[in-house]
């Protein structure tokens, strides 16, 4: 059985760049107690490991995920031990090694290595951990997962897939794919404004960044989505299909479509919350905390 992740958690990239550890230990507490049932944090490089070794040190229950680790920055034997280093100490529960691709700009900058054939070095990656000292098996891993192959990679070699920046949509169609042992846990970015334009053109713009990367792009036209779409802004279509924003309902009600579409867990990506003055490692606290009434009741893990 997959690890469990209860039914809505966190993913939060300030979680792991905020450069006050005490404030991140003390945040990740605070999303606990506050009803999330896990915490996923990203990486583009750095000691990724030591990272969810903080958050699960200062907290008691709740699980911490890689959502996700780099396969192209991190050596297979290495995170193979560091992983069985956090099951031995903090146990199976509280623990998942999700792997991704990442993008190749990022990539190609921080390794010099060309970026090449993917899905092969994800292949290659899964082997290695399968034959490392101590193993990584299969149950203790999730893969980032968009596209027909690495959605059926996930179903074959690991516990759970991780599809990111998606609409429900892709939810339906992946659980499909997947079937239904494999736990499904996509991300949902939201935007708690009141102020539906605002809330739009605030959606936009980080909607926009993500349509450089041609594997976000390969996916949406998978989807239906179109040049009138993607060419230029993001249009509202894409910008509404991709962010939900609006006030505690509106949200909640976009978390409450994935999981009717098939998703086991929603990890909500709360963007804008810090406000547009802060810096951008600082911790959305406020947003959530107002989101957490909407989006943990009857959010708890399975019995």
């Amino acid at each position: 059985m997959p690890i469990d992740l209860g039914r809505v958690g966190i993913w939060s990239r300030e979680l792991r760049y905020q450069p006050d550890g005490g404030a991140r230990a003390a945040a990740a507490a605070e999303l606990e107690e506050l009803g999330y049932a896990a915490i996923f944090i990203p990486d583009a490089g750095g000691d990724v490991l030591a990272a969810v070794e903080h958050l699960l040190a200062a907290t008691r229950r709740v699980p911490v995920v890689t959502g996700v680790l780099n396969i192209w920055m991190h050596d297979p034997a290495d995170v193979a031990r560091g992983c069985a280093g956090l099951v031995a100490r903090f146990g199976p529960a509280r623990f998942l090694l999700g792997l991704g691709n990442g993008h190749a700009p990022l990539v190609e900058s921080v390794t010099r290595e060309p970026y090449a054939r993917p899905y092969s070095k994800m292949v290659r990656y899964l082997d290695a951990l399968d034959t490392a000292v101590p193993p990584t098996p299969a149950a203790q891993r999730m893969l980032a997962a968009l596209g027909p192959r690495m959605l059926s990679l996930a179903r074959e070699r690991a516990a759970a897939a991780h599809p990111y920046l998606v609409p429900p949509e892709h939810t339906a169609a992946a659980r499909q794919a997947l079937g239904p042992a494999i736990l499904l846990a996509p991300e949902q970015a939201v935007l708690l404004d009141r102020d539906r334009r605002r809330g739009r053109e605030r959606a936009r713009a980080f909607v926009a960044d993500y349509l450089a990367l041609p594997n976000y792009v390969r996916n949406l036209r998978r989807l239906g989505f179109t040049d009138d779409d993607l060419s230029g802004p993001p249009s509202d279509r894409l910008t509404d299909a991709l962010v939900a924003h609006g006030d505690e309902e509106a949200i909640a009600a976009r978390v409450r479509a994935h999981h009717d579409a098939g998703a086991d867990h929603v990890c909500v990506y709360v963007i804008g919350g810090a406000g547009e003055e802060g810096p951008p490692e600082a911790l959305p606290l406020e947003a959530w905390r107002q989101l957490a009434p909407a989006l943990t009741r009857g959010a708890g893990r399975r019995s």
